[in-house]
Parts: C-alpha cells; sequence; structure tokens
C-alpha cells in the first residue's frame, strides 16, 4: 500500500530527464573511451611505420639483445592492441573481469571460440598453406628466443604472450563491449561489435583483395572474429578471445 502512495520517479506518460541526460552522458563517455582507443591505436602504426628503418635497422642488428630486439617491436604492438583499452580502464575505474576475464562459462567459452577457427583452419589446408603448427611461429622472434637459455627465453615468450596474445585477443572483447553500449546486439547473430571488430581486423591486417583466395581468407578471418565474440557476448567470458590469440591466431 504504502508503494501506492508513492508517486513514481517519472511518470510513463511525461519526460525523464534525469534518465535522459544519464543515458547521454555514458553515450558520451563510451564515444570518448572508442576515440581514445582508436587513436592509441593508430598512432603506434604510425610511429612504427615512419620509423621503419630506424626499428628494422635494430630488430636485424646481431650485437643487440635479443630482448631488446623483442622490445623494439613489442611496443609498438602493445600500443596497437593494447595501450587504448589499459588507458580508458584505468581513467574509468573498470576492472578488465568487467570485460569479461572470470571463471564462469570459461571451458564453454574456450570451446566454442576454438570452433570459430575451423572455416580459416580448413581454407589453409585446401589451399595447401598449412605447414605446420606452434604458437606465435608467425612472431619474428618466436625461434629465436625458444633457442636462448634461462631466464631469457621464459621471459621473451612471457613478452610475446603477453603483447600478441593476451592483449591482442581482450582488445576485441573490450571494444566489442563499447560497441555495445552504443548499439545493442539484435538477437545473437545480428552483432554489431562483433561485425566492427571483424572489419577493424581485416583493415589493419591488410586482409582485403578482390581475388576468390584472398576473398576466402578474409572471409575466413572474418569468422573467426565474429565467432568469438558472439561466443564473448553469449557466454559472457572473454578468455575464449584471448585463447583464440594465444593458440591460433600467429600459430599456423
Amino acid at each position: 500500500m504504502l508503494a501506492l502512495a508513492v508517486e513514481p520517479l517519472c511518470h510513463p506518460r511525461r519526460s525523464c530527464p534525469l534518465i535522459s541526460t544519464d543515458v547521454k552522458t555514458e553515450r558520451r563517455r563510451t564515444e570518448v573511451d572508442l576515440t581514445v582507443i582508436v587513436i592509441c591505436s593508430i598512432v603506434p602504426l604510425a610511429l612504427y611505420m615512419a620509423f621503419n628503418p630506424q626499428i628494422t635497422s635494430l630488430m636485424e642488428n646481431p650485437e643487440a639483445h635479443i630482448l631488446t630486439r623483442l622490445l623494439s617491436v613489442a611496443v609498438f604492438q602493445f600500443g596497437t592492441a593494447g595501450l587504448g583499452i589499459t588507458i580508458v580502464s584505468l581513467l574509468r575505474k573498470e576492472s578488465f573481469v568487467k570485460h569479461g576475464l572470470t571463471s564462469a562459462n570459461l571451458p564453454k567459452a574456450v570451446i566454442l571460440s576454438a570452433l570459430a577457427t575451423l572455416p580459416h583452419l580448413a581454407y589453409r589446408v585446401s589451399a595447401g598453406t598449412l605447414t605446420g603448427y606452434m604458437p606465435f611461429r608467425q612472431v619474428r622472434f618466436t625461434n629465436e628466443i625458444l633457442a636462448s637459455g634461462f631466464p631469457v627465453n621464459v621471459i621473451g615468450m612471457a613478452v610475446v604472450a603477453t603483447a600478441w596474445g593476451f592483449f591482442e585477443g581482450l582488445n576485441y572483447a573490450f571494444i566489442s563491449d563499447k560497441i555495445h553500449k552504443l548499439y545493442l546486439p539484435k538477437g545473437v547473430w545480428l552483432n554489431w561489435g562483433a561485425i566492427a571488430c571483424g572489419v577493424f581486423c581485416l583493415l589493419i591486417h591488410g586482409l582485403v583483395g578482390v581475388t576468390p583466395d584472398a576473398l576466402m581468407e578474409a572471409v575466413t578471418v572474418f569468422a573467426i572474429i565474429y565467432g568469438m565474440l558472439v561466443v564473448k557476448e553469449q557466454t559472457g567470458n572473454a578468455w575464449g578471445t584471448v585463447f583464440v590469440f594465444l593458440f591460433f591466431w600467429n600459430a599456423i
């Protein structure tokens, strides 16, 4: 009875300026967050291209320590896929747990995300370009790091796994979450965050072509990003996206 005597905060037929203001403020915050992430992704790439001769010279210098050469590239990798979400997380006091780094539904997220890689794996087999498997085999310094003695090999692989695995996978989950604050998914399959991240991945890795082979590669790569982010949305767990980048992305 007490509830009936209390007037609602907002009448159903009246405007609700308080809620409207909160929604607009949250949208602006989200737009700023995405802008920060995009800028932090573009600037390291631009710097890498601008100073490519100097960076390449350092990477190929046999007199420089392997960890020095690795870090000269890892810093740009982290800048492109990691710095932006780290800055936003600190500014907004948002734990990465909020974006899916939780134990809830972990096995389900990992298994379903792994299934999203099957179309690309099938494409590579049919194209005859699958020559082997080893996590991070496509990262420039992996073999040299593994051949180094302890503790260099452990430190080096930790850097590789962090920059090329953990943060690159989490980066997509984080960005997708932010996009969902602006454009809610329409059901299971019409997922705007997954679509935007899939397109961004194709552009950032230059996987855009007009030949049948290039188109097939682009479609299967898009399927990886889209599939793992749909899984993340449905399970609430981002470890599946991290798993893909730790054990598949640079492994074949």
